[in-house]
Formats: C-alpha cells, structure tokens, sequence
C-alpha cells in the first residue's frame, strides 16, 4: 500500500518538497586550492613507484553505498572513502564495454569505435589490437600486472584475450555476466557455456566457488607471492552486483525485512563485495602493501533499477545518459594522498585513470598521443583545480533515432535525431534519445503501477530531440533549459561537431555462430581461426571471412541468430 500511496504525488512534487533538495555544492565541500592552468604537474613525490589496485564494481547504483544514504550496508567502502578522497563529480559511460574500454585506453569510445552497445559473446569484435592499454604502459614501468574478474572486451581471437592486452595472469569470465556459482553464461536460448578461465585456458575446477570470494582470495594470493618492494597493479572487475542476483545466504538474511525482494538479494551482494574489499585491504596490509599502495574505487555504469539498484536521487538508470547512468561512486584511498579526508567536486571521468596512474607510476606517455583523459593526481591529492572541463558522454549513431529529431533542430549544424550527450563546464546537453527518464525512490524499484511509468514516459517530452540543463545548480535534471538558452545548445552543439569529426567508424559486426560454445567444448572463449583474413566493410557491417565455404555453410543459422538477437537485445544489456 506504501508504494501505491506514493505514486499519487507527481515527481514534480517530490523534488519541489525538498526531499531532494540537499545541496551539492556546499562551500565546505569544494576545494579550497586553485591550480593555475597553465601549470605543468610535477612528478609524485614518492620515494618509488606506488602499488596500484583499481576496484570496478558492476551495476552499482549512485545510491547504493553507506555514504550515499544507502539502506545497504557498506562499512567498508564507507571508511575507505571516509579516511580518502571522495569524488563527487565523477563520471562513468552508462553501459558496460563503453567504461571499461575508456578505463584501459584512456579514450572515449569514438575513438575506439565502441561508440554503440556492448561487445556481445557471438561478435567478432574486440578492443582494438592497435590501442597500447594501461597495463601495457604499466608494464613497460616495470609493473607486474595482473586482472581479476570481467573483461567484456572482447575474445574472438586469442590476441584480444587479457593476457594479450597487458596483464601477466587473468582469472575470470570474458564475457557480460555469468552465473555466480557455475559460471555459466546464456546468450539467448540454448546458446549457453561456461565462462571461467585461468589465464587463456578454462577454469572448470573452480566452478561452484562464489566469484566475489573467489576473486577476493585470488587477489589475496597474488599479494601473497609478489614481494612489496617491486611495483604491483591489479585490476580486480567485480562481477558484483550484476545479475543474475545471487549471494550467500547469510548476507540475504541480514536484510530479510527488506519487502522487496529483488532489493533484498541485491543488498546482500553489495554487502558481500564490501567484505571482498576489505579483505582485500587487509592483505595489502598484511603482506607489507598498503603504506605504498593506492587503491582506486569505481562503479562502471549507473543501477539497473528493475534489478535491485538505485540511483536515487539522480534520473535515469544503467544504459541512459541521464545522470543516473554516468554519474559514478568513486574515490580513492592511499596515504600517499596529500589532503585526506575531504571531498572533491573537481570534474573526473573514467578516461582520466590512465594518464593519472601511467604518471603515478612514472610511466611514459609522450608516445600515447591523442588521450581523452587528464592527469588528475594533483586534484585529487592536493585539491588543485582539474584539468578537464567537459566531457563527452558519447555519440552513437547506430542507436535508434529519436522520431522527432532534425538537423534543422539542431541550427543546421546537427543532426537532433542522434543520440548524444556532452558535458561542457556547468553545461550538460543530450540529443536524440537518452534512455528511459524517470526518477525512482528505493522503495519504488519492483512492482510500482504502470500507470506511473506511462505517465513519466509521456509527461518527459516524448516529441523532444533537445535538453539542456544546468548541472552544478540542477543535478537532477529537472529544468530544461533548452528553450531559455538557444545559445547554450549552439555551442555546444558546436562541441559535438567537432568531436564528431574525429570519430572512428563503429565497430559493430554481426553475430558468427562459429561461436557457439558447442564448438568449442562447452566453454566461450576465442573462435576465430588463424588464417582468418577479416576486414571492414562499413559501419555496423560485420566482419567477413574469405572462406567462402565455411561462411554459407552457416548462413541459414547466421540469419536465424541475427533475427533472435534483435529480440533478445534490449534484455542482454
């Protein structure tokens, strides 16, 4: 009845009551330290290079952390983040691949031609062979480098595999999402395999194993066998909180007065990767670690909110540009941070990790020219002004165009019906369709009327190709300034213009059933043979082979597979 009750206020009423009206830029809260622009950062004062450990949680809602006002329970991450800097003004890409090839290239995904969807098990598709990766770079720094948990960036061939893209040792699933206990990953009816591998080959001895324990303690024997006095990166990719929702009993029973039970199962699974955390934390420390350690924290998208999470009070949710899809939980934790303590509301983005942690580690990147990120150590750990002042969302061309857009909507200069989003200073604007718009309080995330979501649907603007909204003083996007400020949308506009003309074609092949786990002894791994000679033939085109042969011999099932994906693909994001 609570949830029934509450849907008899608009949300228009909601927000005007002040139940979200707490204030994001208190003055207590913004870095008091100003950096001149022109000023060049100097290199870490670190008496040797620092261990690194990066933390990339799956699907985590912007609400779902303690120091959000979370009902969860996170005591971990709340201290760490407490006792560091958190980031407040930090930014992710709203689907999986998209932030995860930003994170390891440094680069916005039209630069990489990631720009649409996600990398999906049955594509010949892969992060670029010719991008140098973090771990790449953090190797040549003399870095052991070692991954734990989801790649999702690809492996239809052996060189796109992890340990072909930097790190030393891999254990985990390379695909999107994998069942926690068996490691088995359906991509649509009876196209199912098991998802586990240790290195290049496939674990089928540690099926059964929780994967957040099973990472954790991985994590822990890596610590164990390496020796603190040579520089270490781990980059440890939670499954957690990604469906399938499943955790240990003991942690769903802590949350049994939880009435919603979707919301219920996802709690314990925060709850269990907080622990994974802190044993984590605990072995740096145990093995001599942690006074030279810097851990990062990063959630990879926004919650899916029909999937136990939140984002609460931002808009939107996982897989839409509105705030709730690409503003992330983060921070970061060392004591070799300069001003603890404290949070910053300098502006971060995901791409930013990998010029900020090659310099940390006092690595070279005069030659990795053309990064979208900025070395952001000196805002975070003195409070100095950030570098970057706007940010890119994306810009997707192949995703569906938005009915009423124009590029006589767009002052001639841009196409409306696009889907696009750019942050510039205070200034947010998004074209096309952005994704599913509504705000949604914790309590309301299963079984509210639907009447309510037809009313968001079509009380947004459904004939709209245009937002524009302030976000320093409006961080709920609430008020469309598009109309009050035409000059605003033109320049920046403008923004996407220029961006646009340095993007790459999408890489966005289709499905080959060559990869159907049954030819490849029940497990998804890489498929594509060695003589394989592919090539691109345009945008959204897939990848063809010159054996003829092979390739007709598998066109009647290749074309039933593209008609089940089309089906299947909104629900397999």
């Amino acid at each position: 009845m609570a949830v029934y009750a509450l849907t008899g206020f608009s949300l228009v009423s909601l927000l005007s009551f002040g139940y979200l009206s707490w204030d994001w830029m208190k003055p207590s809260l913004v870095a008091d330290v100003a950096m001149d622009p022109m000023e060049k950062s100097p290199p870490p004062p670190f008496a040797r290079p620092p261990h690194i450990i990066f933390i990339l949680t799956d699907d985590q809602g912007y609400h779902d952390v303690g120091y959000h006002g979370s009902d969860i329970q996170t005591p971990t991450l709340d201290r760490l983040a407490a006792e560091g800097v958190k980031l407040e003004n930090y930014y992710i890409q709203p689907i999986c691949t998209p932030s995860r090839s930003q994170l390891i290239t440094g680069r916005y995904q039209i630069h990489t031609g990631l720009q649409h969807s996600i990398i999906r098990p049955r594509q010949p598709n892969c992060l670029p062979l010719d991008q140098v990766t973090l771990p790449q770079k953090l190797q040549e720094a003399g870095y052991s480098t070692h991954m734990v948990g989801k790649w999702h960036l690809g492996f239809y061939k052996k060189e796109c595999l992890p340990t072909r893209r930097g790190f030393d040792t891999f254990l985990g699933s390379l695909t999107g999402n994998v069942d926690y206990y068996t490691y088995d990953n359906c991509d649509g009816p009876g196209v199912c395999g098991y998802d586990l591998h240790e290195g290049e080959d496939v674990a089928w001895d540690q099926s059964g194993k929780y994967s957040t324990f099973l990472y954790a303690q991985r994590v822990s024997k890596i610590l164990a066998s390496h020796s603190p006095k040579e520089p270490i990166f781990i980059y440890v990719a939670f499954q957690a909180v990604h469906t399938p929702l499943q955790s240990p009993k003991e942690y769903i029973y802590r949350y049994r007065s939880m009435g919603n039970v979707a919301r219920r199962k996802y709690a314990a699974m925060v709850t269990c990767m907080d622990e994974a955390v802190k044993n984590i934390t605990w072995a740096l420390k145990k093995y001599g670690y942690y006074d030279n350690s810097v851990i990062v924290f990063s959630t990879d998208n926004g919650g899916q909110t029909f999937s136990g999470g939140s984002n609460w009070p931002l808009r939107g949710r996982k897989g839409t540009y509105w705030e709730g899809g690409v503003r992330g939980i983060g921070f970061v934790h060392s004591p070799l941070i300069k001003h603890k303590r404290r949070t910053s509301w300098a502006l971060v983005h995901i791409t930013d990790w990998y010029p900020t942690l090659v310099s940390l580690a006092r690595g070279n990147l005069s030659n990795v020219p053309g990064l979208d990120g900025y070395n952001v150590w000196p805002a975070i750990s003195e409070g100095k002004e950030s570098p970057r002042t706007e940010i890119l969302h994306n810009i997707d061309p192949l995703y569906n165009h938005a009915k009423y857009g124009s590029l006589e909507d767009g002052f001639g200069i841009w196409n409306t019906a696009v889907q696009a989003s750019i942050r510039v200073g205070e200034w947010k604007l998004l074209t096309g369709d952005p994704g599913y718009s509504d705000w949604i309080p914790p309590q309301t995330l299963t079984n509210f009327p639907g009447s309510w979501w037809n009313l968001e649907r079509l009380t947004d603007g459904l004939r709209k190709s245009v937002w524009l909204f302030n976000i320093t003083a409006d961080p709920y996007e609430r008020y469309d300034l598009s109309d009050q400020r035409p000059d605003v949308v033109r320049t920046l506009l403008m923004r996407l213009v220029h961006y646009n003309r340095t993007a790459i074609p999408v890489r966005y092949p289709a499905e080959n059933p060559r990869a159907h786990p049954d030819f490849n002894g029940g497990a998804w791994g890489p498929w594509a043979s060695e003589d394989d000679v592919e090539e691109w033939e345009g945008i959204g085109e897939p990848l063809k082979s010159r054996n003829k042969k092979k390739k007709c011999k598998i066109c009647k099932l290749r074309s039933f597979f593209r008609k089940l994906n089309t089906r299947l693909m909104s629900n397999r994001i």
